[in-house]
Order: C-alpha cells, then structure tokens, then sequence
C-alpha cells in the first residue's frame, strides 16, 4: 500500500526547508537551506530574491527524493515570514531589487508622505503605519530602484510578499495568490472587507494589478510539478499563524508566545476584531467555504533573539544560546534593559527610541547584563498583556515555544511578571505542524496535533513586587523614550 504524505515548506528568516508529515503527523523527511540576511548599513535588512526561491526550491527537491517508492503526495501547505517583499519582473521572474525583510526600517521617511492617520490605517488594517509593513518598503523601491519604476510602467511588476514568489516560481508563473494573514501584512489589505483596499493602495500610490490574488488560507491554490510528483497546493499562511494551529491555540481567550527574532504574543478572539490601543489585530486564518475569518489580538517586540545575538558578536558575552540561563542565574544585581534594536513594537511603536541600560553599579558584570536583557524582553511582553486582559480577556496561561522559549529565567520571569502560567510546550516544529494541518484539513485529513507541555512556570513572586517592579519598568521606559528623542533632536549621537 501506497504511503501518504502532506509537504510542508516553512520559509524563515533564517532559512528555507521542507517537511514530510505522514498522516499521524510525524515528520518523516526533512531538508533544510541556510539564507543570509544582509544589514548594507544601519536600518537596512534585506534578502537575495533568488537566494530565497533557490533555498526553498533545492529543498523541497531533495526532500521529495527521500519519499519511499510509490508515496503519494495528499497536498502541500506554505508557511512564510511574513513582511519580507519581492518586487520581481513578470517577464523574466528576475527580482529587481533586493528583497526587504521585515526587519527593515528604510522607507520611515515614505510614511510621513501617506495621507492618513495611524488611527485610519488601524481602522482599516489591523496594524499601524509603521516601515516594517510591506507597502512603505515597495514605494520606496519605486522611488530609489530604476528597474522597479520602469517594470511599473511596462505593466511587468509583480510584488508580493515571500510565499506569493516562491509559489509563482514553482508553479511557473500559474500561481500568484497568497492568504489573508499574509496580504494584511502589506498594510494594504482590509481585514474587515478580506480585499485590497483602494484608499490604501491609492495613498501609498501602488496599483493592485501587481498585487497577487487573496484566497482562503486553507483550500485550493492550484498545483506544482517538482520531483516528479504533481502537488496540490492547499494552505497557505504567515508563519505566526502557523504556529498557533499547531499549537492548538484555536479557542477564545487561548494565548501563545513565540520567542524567535522577535517576541510574538497572539490571543485569540474568535470572529470579533477587539480594538486594543497599541496592539495589532491579525487575521488567523480562513477556511475556503467560512463567512469570516478567526481574528488574533498580536503584540511585537521587535528585538529578542536579535538583542541576545547583538551581546554575543557586537560584545562575546557569550558563546552559544545554551549559556544564557546560567549566565542570567549567575547575576547579583539586577539591570533594567529596553532592547530596542529594530525599534519598540508594541504598545508603543516608536523607532527613534535607543537601547538603553540604567542600574550600573562597581559591582556589575556581564551575567546582569544578559539578565537585563532577558528580562526586558519579558517586561515588553507583559506590557502589551496587561493592556489585552484591561479589555476584558481572561488570560490565565500562554503557551510558549520557540528558540528562546528554552531559557527557564525568562520563562520563570514571564510569569512572574505577568502573573500568569507559562507553558513550556515540547519543540514539535509547530510552524510545520500548523501548516500541515491545514493543508490536510483541505483535503479531508485531520492531523493528531503532538504539542505537548514539557514544564509549567507558576508566578513566583508576590502581587506586591510584581507591581513594585512593573511600577520602576515604566518609569523607566517613558523616561527612556523622553531623552531618546531629546538626543536625536540635539544629534549629540554619532548614529542619528
């Protein structure tokens, strides 16, 4: 008897690979391609276009051959970070431009020129007009790339986030749509309406025809030819998104965190948009046949795995991840860090603000400095959660994964500061996972979901010192954010 097999390809930002899940949801085969993210100067993160679509195709290609004689392929599912955009030539499906991550803040400056408030655009999109979205990132390629301008007026541009380009290029050009979860992330996209938003596009002055297609996140894309299989594709979604259905985190009032480049809170509010100042709404997913989508409230930190890498080549603090915990245990004298690099996500949203530590004392070392790290990242957190359970949204417990999620002193102080469980859940490739859920559930295979707890973190700490050191951390960012943009004003800092 023929097995079966649903692919999975989860492009990162880090890398690209290509999974095998068999329909009791184990993953089977693997392989795996390293990308760079270059930084050309401060402010600036971006990808090779090619680089991207050739890890992500050599991937699926030598995972495809590891399948057994005569397996059969049920369908694929996409998951992908979200924000990074591919401007490209329909012609010659040659990118035409560096692709811009997500992390790049380049095209600040193209924000001030859009017509309308944070509050329209939160109003219309979720999110809020900040340059990490994908529509300031492509009018400022319009404007600074002359191949992207004349694609434009030849009527050859196509621009879409990085799933869109990678389907287009493996399906040979007979795919260009993606998702709403990963549309919304171009801060063109309505979520209420789930279409292109014409206000938006004619503010940003973009048009819609070099966008892709927007269908449900979970059923039919249309299909791929690679490694001699022909492949339904059947899922398509961000990477965050992802996670949560692999995650489990499907009913109201559930709560994940991923610890990754970022730190990512996401609660579930069912098919109500809350409006929480501060705070993104994100579409979950959709299903082909539901009248509307799950909709998630989402904080961003902007910077953790990133600041903890930061103390590790700008300064060799430390060697390998595995040292922080016990470096942070090691630590008398408590820090107070605002990570900043890549500028304050939520509930601020505020690029101009430097990372900054106060608390330096004769006796500090460098265990209080990865601590403060570690621990401001856990504060940011907790500030965004507070405003969540102000609207009234009982969070009790948040499910907690990624590369981070391994630090117990972040996990323990999550909860300390928050006051509320975490859970350590098992390293079940849960962005794979999540993606090959829904690409089953397209084709009428439900997958066991394996995420499983491995540890619990209980608040430790008295609802007295939690508010003491909530108190002392606010003080300290609204002071922080005051002389930071007292300083860029003076330009006494050599890198305003």
């Amino acid at each position: 008897m023929s097995e079966e097999f649903i692919i999975v390809l989860d492009q990162g930002s880090s890398s690209s690979r290509a999974l095998a899940f068999d329909l009791e949801g184990n993953i089977r085969f693997r392989a795996q391609r390293k990308i760079a993210l270059a930084y050309p100067r401060p402010g600036c993160a971006e990808y090779d276009g090619l680089e991207l679509l050739k890890s992500q195709a050599e991937s699926l290609t030598e995972m495809l051959a590891k399948l057994p004689e005569g397996a059969v392929v049920r369908a694929l599912g996409l998951a992908a970070q979200r924000s990074t955009v591919v401007l490209w030539d329909r012609e010659t499906g040659v990118p035409l431009c560096p692709a811009l991550s997500w992390q790049d803040g380049r095209a600040q400056g193209e924000l001030a020129k859009i017509p309308l408030s944070n509050t329209a655009i939160h109003e219309m999109t979720g999110l809020y007009k900040t340059p990490y979205y994908s529509a300031s990132k492509i009018k400022w390629c319009l404007e600074n790339f002359p191949e992207v301008r004349a694609a434009a007026a030849a009527g050859s541009l196509l621009v879409s986030p990085v799933s869109g380009f990678i389907l287009w290029h493996l399906s040979k050009g007979k795919i260009f749509a993606l998702d709403p979860t990963q549309a919304q992330r171009t801060l063109l996209f309505n979520i209420k309406r789930l279409k292109w938003d014409t206000r938006l596009l004619e503010a940003f002055g973009l048009d819609s025809g070099t966008l892709p297609v927007v269908r449900p996140t979970i059923g039919d894309f249309g299909r791929i030819t690679a490694g001699g299989f022909d492949i339904p594709v059947r899922a398509v979604m961000g990477d965050q998104q992802a996670a949560l259905l692999g995650l489990g985190v499907d009913s109201e009032n559930s709560a994940a965190l991923n610890y990754g480049t970022g730190a990512f809170l996401l609660v579930n509010t069912g098919s109500r948009l809350a409006q929480v100042r501060g705070i993104l709404n994100s579409i979950g997913w959709r299903e082909a046949g539901a009248k509307a989508p799950c909709y998630f409230l989402e904080s961003t930190v902007n910077s953790a795995a990133t600041a903890l890498e930061w103390l590790k080549v700008k300064f060799g603090i430390f060697s390998e991840l595995s040292e922080v915990d016990g470096m942070c245990r090691l630590s008398r004298n408590r820090l107070l860090c605002l990570p900043a690099i890549g500028g304050l996500g939520s509930p601020h949203w505020d690029f101009s603000t430097f990372t900054t530590f106060t608390g330096f004392s004769p006796q500090t070392d460098k265990h209080d400095v990865i601590r403060g790290v570690v621990e401001g990242i856990a504060y940011m957190v907790g500030d965004s959660l507070d405003l969540i359970r102000k609207k009234g949204f009982k969070i009790t417990e948040i499910r907690a994964s990624g590369g981070l999620s391994n630090i117990d002193w972040l996990l323990q102080f999550q909860a300390d500061i928050t006051g509320a469980k975490v859970l350590r859940m098992e390293d079940i490739e849960a962005t794979a996972l999540g993606a090959a859920i829904g690409a089953g559930r397209a084709v009428g295979v439900e997958l066991p979901r394996k995420a499983k707890i491995s540890r619990e973190f209980s608040p430790s700490i008295s609802e007295d010192e939690r508010a003491a050191l909530i108190k002392g951390w606010r003080l300290f960012v609204r002071d922080t954010r005051r002389t930071s943009s007292s300083l860029r004003e003076l330009k006494t800092l050599p890198h305003n």
